[in-house]
């Protein structure tokens, strides 16, 4: 690392806006888990997906922090702007997600049978979730791409609706694992090469921008990505005709949710939530492609 002549330490890492956001950010992980850990309790696959979040988020938030205050992030060979923008989207997602899912199975009102003092200690937990969730989206606000500025791309609206995309498409996956008998039918099955195939450029994408190697290519990095997001596009309108026609059509599948289905097991509920998804992620293409039309790339950032 060469030597730039100033302060071997960067105080506007924690004294500046994105800094106090940061800071915050740790402190509140922090207290989410240590209350969980402690006496809130957590159990099932949801509560450990909470405590992996927590404690995921926590850890590279004070990586970050450490890097910017040492000057470290210098010595890595990534895009070092790319990779704390598309980190702190992803953080938004993850942590909304555990604020959501925590006080939904894990939270009530009365104290029986958990007790009064497990009962308070989760909902306490909850409330710092919230304000977890709320600080990262504090970062993203900061610093997105604003108009005629120069930033990195995953700071951009594209570059950040690639992180939602990518979040979109897991949980697509995740109710196609969960019983959804997308190998009934042919077409269901091209539905998933489709959902599999843009998840995986799509973390191309953003794998080529967090390390920052996209002026390596010996192609327009620029353009293919306009062109693989229209490609996108038309291939999630495929989707959102031919799965819902092939899940709910009475000739192929069931319009209503059969009754004796169980509650959590049924695989007309994940049919349902991955329809609603397809169209969600089809939404975020769509603006992705306008958005791209305005943008220019600076790898280097």
């Amino acid at each position: 690392m060469e030597s730039t002549g100033g302060p071997y330490l960067n105080t506007a890492a924690v004294t500046s806006p994105v800094g106090a956001a940061r800071l915050l950010q740790m402190t509140f992980g922090c207290t989410t888990f240590s209350l969980v850990a402690h006496q809130g309790g957590f159990s099932a696959a949801y509560g450990t997906f909470c405590m992996f979040v927590w404690t995921f988020c926590f850890a590279v938030t004070v990586f970050i922090i450490t890097c910017e205050f040492t000057h470290l992030h210098s010595c890595l060979s990534i895009s070092w702007g790319n990779f704390t923008a598309a980190f702190a989207m992803l953080a938004t997602l993850m942590s909304v997600t555990a604020a959501v899912i925590y006080p939904l199975y894990f939270v009530q009102l009365g104290c029986y049978p958990i007790g009064c003092e497990v009962r308070d200690f989760r909902i306490a937990a909850s409330v710092f979730a919230g304000l977890l969730f709320v600080a990262y989206a504090a970062e993203v606000f900061l610093t997105r791409a604003k108009p005629g500025q120069v930033t990195s791309y995953m700071a951009t609206v594209s570059g950040l609706l690639k992180i939602v995309q990518a979040f979109v498409a897991c949980i697509i996956f995740g109710a196609l694992v969960n019983d959804s008998q997308y190998g009934k039918y042919v077409a269901t099955q091209w539905c998933v090469a489709v959902y599999s195939f843009c998840f995986v450029v799509t973390v191309v994408v953003v794998a080529f921008s967090v390390t920052g190697k996209t002026a390596l290519l010996w192609f327009p990095f620029e353009r293919s990505v306009v062109v693989y997001t229209f490609g996108a596009v038309l291939l999630y309108v495929s989707a959102a005709v031919i799965w819902p026609v092939f899940c709910f059509d009475s000739k192929y599948g069931s319009p209503r949710r059969p009754g004796l289905c169980a509650k959590g097991k049924c695989p007309w509920d994940s049919q349902l939530v991955i329809a609603i998804f397809t169209y969600v992620n089809l939404l975020l293409y769509v603006v992705d492609l306008a958005y791209s039309q305005r943008i220019r790339f600076i790898s280097h950032l």
